[in-house]
């Protein structure tokens, strides 16, 4: 029997092994074209090395983002399981790279977010290509890392950190924009807190509307469109502001009747996405009349309603995921290839087409090979979602951006979607403990009662042995009240046991929150001292 054993654990370890080094295959192949595709392209520029290199480095960035953060956009729907893992890691793959190529601009900030002066380089290209490289190579390294631990982090804090810490070694701490800094810190405690709460709003309310409801089929007649229509109007705004900001000029060539701004105001977003909700509405209300009488009176048969626009939200998160940080892949390297091409340093930079398809494919592999850890420590690792749940998360998601974008506020994409998940979590939690107050009210008084009947027994007990002559009636009653006192006993140790267990339900799972805070908290000082680490060692190899 040992034997089977061991020699069925080894054929796991086999087939494991086989799989991990094909997907490293896949992930070499792809590095190494990078890299030989850039270098025959550009053979004849000076400084034609460190392009390559760095191209390189984009590359495995594209991968690393691709395997952790889109995790984020698609593990709730997989959780909840709206979709099947390969359903998820195939819509995940072609909304994001289709969201890269047609929404991902032609020009990218060079220094992410503003944080470092680029005029602290002093016009000299050398230390700046050296410092773009470090940081994406800091950035990937850390993701890497974050990805094997299944922490979900933000791939632009990262990128910010390493930005930050390569500039510092090349120039010293006057050249970081310490204001900026200090808003992405505050990011950290904004995202989750503002997702979590709106996240649970939105399942309080769906649980309000439909779930506590006797007749769960006429409230989701009623419901189900309105909270689906919510959701295509603030996917919409947030696809238009987030997703196609970068293209937003040639959308108003095309379509003239748009105010020719550079980037969609929140008012026309609104509007486009209150038409579509308008749509959407109609729809649903006459899809959700259908099928009402073949749905369950029950959570599962409200569930079921929630199915299909789980996978469009998966899909539309994917699209403005894919348009907004690929260019945490290709900033840097396309700020490199800028540098390479001019020999001068630019705030702004244009992406050659390859590049960007560098980082759309990057990303698409990186789900492909090494998605589906994170996609299961966000789907199911954290709380236990269901289709309702992984809505609300949904919602939080995009609302949340909204808002944010609104009011000025700093926030990660990955932190709403985390805190979303805490926040259905916590309030599954609290509704449990309002709900088992009135049982624990009992099994206090049912402790009170064995307590009281114990100290009864007890104080008879001490009578009867205290007593001198003792008949047949009197030791047949010690008997039976040794028996009573123990099985009191027993009864009391259950019931507090009980309580005990009541009290302490958790829904969701304190560790992974403990881990995931951490590395929250620690990627942009971690990606920093690497990314400066590294920034002395190219400066060391090259002079």
């Amino acid at each position: 029997m040992e034997i089977q054993i061991v020699k069925k654990m080894q054929k796991e370890a086999r087939k494991s092994s086989g799989i991990d080094f094909m997907r490293l295959g896949f992930a070499l192949f792809f590095m190494v074209a990078v890299l030989s595709y850039s270098f025959l392209s550009m053979g004849g520029v000076p400084n034609s090395m460190f392009l390559a290199i760095a191209a390189l480095f984009g590359a495995y960035m594209a991968m690393n983002i691709g395997a952790n953060d889109v995790a984020n956009n698609v593990g709730p729907a997989v959780g909840s399981k709206a979709l099947t893992m390969g359903g998820a890691i195939v819509i995940a793959a072609i909304f994001e790279a289709s969201g890269a190529l047609i929404a991902g601009g032609d020009v990218v900030n060079t220094i992410k977010k503003g944080i470092i002066d680029i005029n602290a380089f002093g016009g000299d290209v050398n230390p700046f290509i050296w410092a773009m490289m470090a940081s994406l190579l800091a950035a990937s390294l850390w993701l890497n890392f974050a990805t094997m631990i299944k922490a979900p982090v933000s791939t632009t804090h990262s990128i910010v950190g390493g930005v930050m810490g390569a500039g510092i070694a090349a120039a010293g701490f006057g050249i970081v924009n310490w204001t900026t800094m200090l808003k992405i810190a505050s990011s950290w405690i904004i995202s989750p807190i503002l997702g979590g709460i709106i996240a649970a709003l939105f399942l309080f309310s769906i649980k309000k509307t439909m779930v506590f409801k006797t007749d769960k089929i006429k409230a989701a007649v009623k419901w189900v469109p309105i909270f689906v229509a919510m959701m295509s109007w603030a996917f919409v705004t947030y696809l238009t502001i987030k997703g196609l900001n970068k293209v937003w000029p040639n959308i108003v060539d095309i379509f003239t009747f748009l105010p020719d701004t550079k980037k969609p105001t929140f008012l026309v977003a609104a509007i486009m996405g209150l038409v579509i909700a308008i749509i959407v509405y109609i729809f649903m209300k006459t899809r959700v009349n259908k099928k009402a009488h073949s749905i369950d009176n029950s959570r599962e048969g409200l569930n079921r309603l929630f199915t299909v626009p789980l996978i469009f939200a998966a899909a539309l998160l994917s699209f403005a995921h894919g348009a907004n940080d690929v260019a945490n892949a290709i900033g840097p390297l396309a700020a490199i290839s800028d540098a390479v091409m001019t020999g001068g340093i630019s705030e702004k930079a244009g992406i050659p087409l390859w590049i960007m398809g560098v980082g759309a494919i990057g990303i698409a592999m990186g789900l492909a090979l090494y998605g589906p850890s994170l996609i299961r420590t966000v789907g199911s690792e954290i709380t236990e979602l269901d289709q309702m749940r992984a809505f609300s998360v949904a919602m939080a998601a995009s609302i949340t951006v909204i808002i944010a974008s609104q009011l000025g506020l700093p926030v990660s994409s990955t932190h709403i979607a985390i805190g979303g998940i805490f926040g259905v979590g916590f309030l599954r939690e609290f509704l449990h403990t309002t709900n088992i107050k009135d049982d624990i009210a009992q099994e206090k008084e049912e402790i009170a009662d064995e307590k009281k009947l114990l100290k009864a027994y007890s104080r008879e007990l001490e009578t009867l042995d205290a007593k001198e002559h003792k008949n047949k009636e009197d030791y047949e009653r010690i008997v039976d009240l040794y028996k009573k006192i123990n099985d009191e006993e027993d009864n009391l140790k259950e019931s507090k046991k009980s309580l005990k267990s009541s009290r302490k339900v958790k829904y969701v799972k304190r560790d992974t929150i403990k881990k995931i805070i951490a590395a929250w908290l620690i990627t942009v000082p971690a990606t920093a001292i690497l990314s400066a680490m590294i920034f002395f060692m190219i400066k060391g190899i090259v002079l």
